[in-house]
């Protein structure tokens, strides 16, 4: 025995201001989208350029976060603070290079974590 498509306990005017509900849905979603899509190879290179530097900042922060408080709590000897220090030093020039080679900002990586506030 076919099972019908019908909803149980749903007449067919519900069912066809349902679809008309969402057809209108569907219509404002698409009015909202762009008509073409950009595929410019640049600006693609520099939106990944960007989520990748946004990401790599996000990493330094937490790192730098870690050894201050690993040197507020007295586990790192001289030297290793010394390392630490000229690794974070390195991986921030390194951005700074990155960020003008792809015309990037600070402000371009600072995204918004939601209740943690701003990256920056």
């Amino acid at each position: 025995m076919l099972k019908s498509d019908a909803r149980p306990n749903a007449s067919s005017d519900e069912s066809d201001e349902s679809d008309e509900a969402t057809t209108a849905a569907l219509h404002a979603i698409a009015r909202a989208l762009p008509e073409h899509i950009n595929a410019d190879p640049e600006r693609v290179e520099q939106g990944l350029a960007r989520l990748v530097l946004t990401v790599i900042e996000l990493l330094r922060e937490v790192l730098e976060h870690q050894a201050i408080r690993r040197m507020d709590g007295g586990t790192l000897n001289d030297e290793e603070i010394e390392r630490l220090g000229l690794a974070l030093l390195k991986l921030n020039h390194r951005m700074d290079e990155l960020k003008t080679i792809f015309g990037l900002s600070d402000a371009d990586l600072n995204i918004d974590l939601g209740p943690l506030g701003k990256l920056r």
